[in-house]
């Protein structure tokens, strides 16, 4: 990865609906150079997805929530069923395996209070892997996103 790669990227995680044309004018290179290296970062897998990121509120699920979750079992078995099952839970907005006191940290959205109660009846209460779990309900959103600081040659 190069100084131009570099800007391509940092100019993306910005706004990934850039054109060839207007990367080339911020990067420095030609519009078809541009998009050469576009697909060659999105066939490397370097450029994961491009997604749009939604207002909670607009979309009515204005309770963002983080939850730390303790499993009873940690074989490897448990990990991946529980690892699958936030997956495929349309509220979990991320999920991460963590070191530390607890084995997981979720960011999820609710539309209030009663819709998150019927997640962890759902979720937690219903899993009897579940040891316990422990919730923040986020006050402000003072930053969000997915940008990575990225440096080239």
């Amino acid at each position: 990865m190069d100084r131009f790669d570099a800007h391509i990227l940092n100019a993306l995680q910005t706004n990934a609906r850039l054109t060839a044309e207007a990367l080339s004018e911020t990067v420095g290179l030609s519009p078809d150079a541009c998009r050469k290296r576009l697909a060659k970062l999105r066939a490397s897998g370097v450029i994961e997805a491009e997604i749009a990121i939604l207002s909670p509120e607009a979309v009515g699920r204005g309770l963002l929530l983080i939850v730390e979750v303790s499993l009873q079992n940690e074989r490897m078995a448990d990990i991946d069923r529980f690892k699958e099952l936030m997956q495929a839970a349309p509220e979990v907005m991320q999920c991460y395996y963590v070191t530390g006191a607890e084995d997981f940290v979720l960011i999820l959205s609710a539309k209030d209070m009663a819709d998150y109660e019927a997640f962890t009846r759902q979720y937690f209460f219903a899993n009897e892997n579940v040891l316990k779990f422990r919730t923040s309900a986020v006050m402000d959103r003072v930053k969000t996103g997915f940008a990575l600081p990225v440096e080239g040659d």
